[in-house]
């Protein structure tokens, strides 16, 4: 009869833990947490020292008992939940929930899910760790009481099935903030010059960009400006001024953390956020590879640290030394440890073992799990090899008081670039002709002049806003995927092309946010609470201490705003158009995805269609009125309201004005309206009357 019992999370490990470990021992799951706040109230006495009201959660019945059935057969208790608050949390739910105070028990935790690390856990047995526990407290606490005061006041002056959330409404402004940027940008015109040389004996000619005088560099910002510059390089004799040989080193990336194994599976891979931790998920709790069972082939998803382990810098030194050559290995390494110190325990995330390749083991993985396990092994074997080295050339050519340059670089070592390139840093090759020197001769062939106009920051994607909230310091690992499922589902944010997009919604619920609740939504307030939650789990500061300061402002913010803010009108404003059924006036109505006309003789007449708000600006292709309209996913764009027979739309809001330089539609931006040829660029300011209209 097994004398040990292991409580593990997911069912999903039961199998593998329960063959390393043999007939002694009996694993199984808890199924995640057992114990929660309830659903149907805040579950915090804030009367007494603000102490949570756990309950079992509902469906948790007979796990529990079957879990207190083998608690009384053994003689040794094992928690073995996941490495990290939550986990610890876990843990000490389950101590409460199976009243194992007078048991032997123990908290063990492992990185990976193989043979050694299991058996090594058990070695390092330990208490459970109460800082660790109520750091989770504090944010599970913080999280229940901004959610459950906040969201029934979007119930009340929006509507039903809205959420505020701590993470998620900063993680919303943001958005809001960046779209907000991009609505009021103003492009500016710039120009490039190259210029190309025919070079006697080689084929093709040497192309230089134009980099000012000799004496300084200088941008080109009119068409007058390149004429003139043109005008004075037309007889100009060219030559080579200078040339200029080094060499650049391009050090390994660093393993994956949690955000940047979410980032570049996004731009890598296509995944979203959500589907990456599950599929990570899979990959660390066991994947039947066969001829070897059920094992993790991953270390735990959920890190901040980019540190490795001794055992798995010699298993790459080894590996790297035997497959590519010792001049392939990296020296030693030091050791990356973020600056925060949450989950900085963990190592990155990293193959469990470096000699099952991915082209060995992909006929046991999914073709996601193949791509993503791919990606994880290639980044870490990568990490651990040694710099690429360029050579690198550099050329200044002039022509008169002006003067072009052309840089080149080849590569003279591909180090880890053998194995690894990240999306991002892929280089653009840039060949230069051998043995150019200041002798050599240049024949001017021709100029190349081009427009440019400056762009406006891009449009958040999942990758880059998981990006934005870890260099911010706002959220942990474990919150981006849930925190961006969150907001998309509530439709606050729409997600066309990867790009995330503000809806109509969005916009309504950020603006009362940062009315009502500005300390909520400020990012620096946010990334504060998130450095007194390091705070708890290193011992420092008192979890109660932190929800004790919260709470009174959060309760005094709630009350002035019930009082103060005002419904968000969804009125039945009257249409100009007739109901074809029964001939009365539709009204405009607001539902769950914007505005429609309904007829008020419901439930009589139960007639609907949609609502186009007319903005009074004739569409510039058939003359029919431009109408405001929403994509499937929500984002606004005006458009013909003849579509599909007139295909006219654009983004911005359209001003009656048209371009004083070539007629064409102008479009508001801020203050300004914007020619909308983007060849034209014209740009002037707008009538005050005509300001785009919040809404």
């Amino acid at each position: 009869m097994a004398k040990y019992l292991v409580i593990v999370e997911s069912p999903a490990k039961v199998k593998t833990i329960k063959k390393f470990l043999g007939a002694n021992y009996e694993v199984m799951a808890s199924n995640g947490h057992v114990r929660d706040l309830p659903k149907s109230q805040l579950g915090i006495d804030v009367e007494h020292d603000y102490e949570p009201k756990y309950i079992t959660i509902r469906g948790k019945g007979d796990i529990l008992a079957g879990l207190r059935k083998e608690v009384k057969k053994a003689e040794k208790i094992y928690l073995a939940t996941d490495p990290d608050r939550e986990g610890e949390a876990i843990s000490w739910h389950l101590l409460k929930a199976l009243k194992l105070e007078d048991k032997k028990v123990y908290r063990i935790t492992f990185n990976e899910i193989t043979k050694n690390a299991v058996k090594e856990s058990l070695k390092n047995a330990r208490e459970i760790n109460m800082n660790l526990v109520d750091s989770q407290q504090a944010r599970r606490v913080l999280d229940r009481m901004v959610g459950y005061r906040i969201s029934p006041l979007l119930w009340a002056k929006v509507k039903r099935g809205l959420s505020a959330g701590r993470v998620q409404s900063v993680a919303l402004r943001i958005i809001c903030d960046r779209e907000e940027e991009i609505n009021n940008f103003i492009p500016e015109e710039y120009w490039t010059l190259d210029a190309l040389f025919d070079i006697p004996g080689e084929k093709k000619p040497l192309t230089a960009r134009y980099y000012g005088t000799k004496d300084k560099k200088a941008a080109i910002s009119s068409r007058e400006e390149m004429d003139k510059i043109i005008k004075e390089l037309e007889n100009a004799d060219y030559k080579v001024s200078e040339v200029k040989k080094g060499e650049r080193v391009k050090k390994a990336p660093l393993p994956f953390t949690t955000s940047t194994l979410q980032q570049e599976a996004s731009k890598v891979l296509n995944f979203s956020t959500q589907k990456t931790m599950r599929l990570a998920q899979q990959l660390y709790e066991g994947i039947d590879i066969k001829g070897n069972g059920t094992v993790g082939i991953i270390t735990y998803l959920r890190t901040d640290s980019t540190r490795v382990s001794a055992e798995a810098e010699a298993m790459a030194e080894e590996y790297i030394t035997k497959t590519y050559g010792s001049e392939y290995a990296a020296a030693p390494s030091e050791g990356g440890k973020s600056k925060q110190k949450i989950q900085d325990a963990h190592e990155a995330v990293r193959p469990t073992d470096l000699n099952r390749t991915p082209a060995k083991i992909k006929d046991s993985l999914s073709r996601d799990q193949f791509r993503l396990y791919q990606l994880i092994w290639k980044r870490f074997t990568a990490s651990r090899m040694a710099p690429a080295r360029y050579e690198t050339t550099s050329v200044k050519i002039d022509g008169g008081e002006h003067r072009f340059t052309v840089a080149a670089s080849k590569v003279i070592f591909d180090g880890f670039m053998s194995v690894y390139t990240q999306e991002d840093e892929k280089e653009e090759g840039n060949t230069l002709v051998k043995g150019i020197d200041a002798s050599t001769q240049l024949i001017w062939k021709e100029f190349d002049p081009r427009q440019h106009f400056t762009q406006p920051a891009p449009h958040y994607t999942e990758a880059s806003l998981v990006r934005a909230l870890e260099e911010l310091g706002i959220g942990r690992p474990s919150t981006y995927a849930p925190t961006i499922t969150t907001i998309l589902a509530r439709r606050y944010v729409a997600k066309e092309n990867r790009n995330l997009y503000v809806t109509e919604l969005g916009e309504v619920v950020n603006s009362m946010m940062k009315d009502a609740f500005p300390s909520i939504v400020d990012v620096n307030f946010t990334a504060n609470m998130e450095a007194l939650l390091d705070g708890v789990e290193e011992g420092d500061v008192n979890w109660k201490t932190i929800v004790s300061n919260f709470y009174p402002d959060l309760d005094a913010a709630v009350r002035n705003a019930e009082k103060e803010l005002k419904e968000v009108e969804i009125a039945d404003e009257v249409s100009d158009e007739v109901c074809e059924v029964c001939g009365r006036r539709m009204v405009i109505k607001y539902g769950p995805h914007g505005r429609f006309l309904a007829c008020p003789g419901f439930p009589e007449c139960r007639n609907t269609k949609p609502y186009f708000e007319k903005i009074g600006v004739a569409c510039p292709k058939c003359g029919k009125d431009i109408v405001l309209k929403k994509t499937k996913k929500g984002r606004k764009y005006y458009g013909c309201i003849d579509n599909p027979d007139c295909d006219f739309m654009v983004w911005q809001r359209p001003s009656d004005v048209k371009c004083e330089r070539c007629g064409s539609l102008m479009l508001i931006k801020g203050n300004k309206l914007v020619c909308s040829d983007e060849n034209c660029g014209y740009v002037t300011n707008m009538p005050k009357q005509e300001k785009e209209p919040v809404c």
